[in-house]
């Protein structure tokens, strides 16, 4: 890593999680997925979908997620 540059960069490609607020931008991501991964709480359900270069992230209710996660064109995996 060169001096002066920030280490949450690397190649230029930003590491830190994008959260999506979009459903149907969410289930496209979904097909150049390598796997997502489902985290249920209390009272949100959070969806971690992994693409080769990014991890995006949805936050939806429990009652919504089961149809999302029907819709999902990758791999699902429960944390």
């Amino acid at each position: 890593m060169k001096a002066g540059q920030n280490k949450l960069f690397c190649n230029g490609v930003h590491n830190l999680p994008t959260e999506i607020f979009d459903v149907e931008k969410f289930v496209t991501l979904s097909g150049n997925a390598e796997y997502c991964a489902v985290k249920r709480l209390k009272d949100v359900v959070k969806l971690k979908l992994r693409t080769p270069r990014m991890l995006y992230t949805l936050k939806v209710d429990p009652a919504k997620a089961e149809e999302i996660i029907k819709r999902l064109k990758c791999e699902i995996r429960e944390v």
